[in-house]
């Protein structure tokens, strides 16, 4: 009778102890993207020491945002908005990521396989190339095009999948379907535009955050924290779902359906939102998880936040490398992002791989 309970009482000892590593690292991980921030806002073309940022702030609060140099109108209104911007654009892509290779059980998944860079992609090249949109085709045209095709990917990809019983099979397979037919229609799109046109609509693929302004933060923001709310609150859903098959979830009173539903279009109306201001930025949405997940485990109660936390750092890094390496040309953070993530990962895969022999 005693080896059962000794048994469990070990197994709760470690994991309260696991529990307690993962508040810590999450604590110690989440106070460095305050700190960073501070210190890449003075990194540029133009540096700026931490007095020159401070005072910035302290004149524009005193002034009520009246700038009088030029020092405060670059930090207030060129690095500001760009560092909260990729803090949005990393935590979002991130938690996205970590939700949808939860619910698929599929660690290759990002928010991309289901079609939603393709769909962004062919709504910016439609406005870019023929002008479409209610405002005479300037940006904000083309945010609102990417935005739409993105949700209509979406839209579709989620019949699909419900007709096949939204399984994590049919999600993957409808997303990898919607990704090839909008990447033909914006090849078409794009071999008919004029070599202006195509460049602007390749450049909008790189995904940058040249441009970032305190409205775009907002509109971001506003979208952002219902989704990631919405998310957090299937954590439980999520364990249940990525630890074992679907019966096993319908034991604990889970529906997989509806959470994969509910989870899946929160994370692409994240993921939309954040991609029409930015261009696609597909890395952060496939490595961001990942690296919370070997630093942290796999409950997501934890591994959600600190996807979060992951993802902003990883953005932040990146957008300062670009403006900082090749200044004053800005190289765009969804390359340089890749150059980043990918050592970092690869590090962490092959440590753990040295821990487990």
């Amino acid at each position: 009778m005693g080896g059962p309970l000794v048994h469990l009482d070990e197994l709760e000892r470690q994991y309260c102890k696991s529990s307690r590593k993962a508040v810590l690292l999450l604590l110690v991980c989440g106070a460095l993207v305050p700190v960073c921030a501070v210190a890449f806002t003075g990194v540029g073309a133009a540096d700026a020491s931490l007095r020159d940022i401070l005072g910035a702030l302290r004149g524009a609060l005193l002034r009520g945002g009246q700038l009088q140099n030029a020092n405060e109108k670059i930090v207030l209104h060129l690095r500001l908005p760009r560092i909260a911007l990729a803090i949005l654009c990393g935590a979002g892509l991130s938690v996205s990521g970590a939700a949808l290779q939860g619910i698929t059980r599929n660690p290759m998944v990002s928010p991309f396989t289901v079609g939603i860079s393709s769909a962004a992609a062919f709504g910016a090249s439609l406005s870019i190339v023929y002008g479409l949109g209610p405002f005479g085709g300037t940006n904000a045209d083309i945010v609102l095009s990417a935005f739409a095709w993105a949700l209509l990917c979406a839209v579709l990809v989620y019949l699909a999948s419900s007709r096949a019983g939204m399984t994590p099979e049919s999600i993957i397979l409808t997303g990898i379907a919607a990704n090839y037919l909008f990447s033909a229609c914006d090849s078409v799109v794009k071999f008919f535009a004029s070599d202006y046109q195509l460049a602007a609509a390749v450049q909008w693929l790189f995904g940058s955050l040249n441009g970032a302004a305190w409205s775009q933060v907002l509109v971001v923001l506003l979208v952002s924290l219902p989704c990631l709310g919405g998310i957090y609150a299937f954590a439980q859903p999520l364990n249940a779902l990525s630890g074992g098959d679907d019966e096993v979830a319908k034991t604990l009173g889970i529906s997989p359906g509806r959470v994969r539903g509910a989870v899946g279009l929160l994370s692409v109306l994240l993921t939309a939102a954040i991609i029409s201001f930015t261009g696609v930025i597909g890395f952060v949405g496939l490595a961001g998880p990942h690296i919370a997940r070997l630093l942290i485990g796999g409950d997501h109660r934890f591994l959600l936040p600190f996807s979060a936390v992951t993802g902003a750092l990883l953005v932040l890094a990146a957008d300062t490398a670009g403006r900082a390496i090749f200044a004053p040309i800005n190289v765009p953070v969804g390359i340089v992002v890749s150059f980043l993530g990918v050592p970092v990962l690869v590090h962490l895969i092959l440590k753990r791989r040295g821990e487990v022999r």
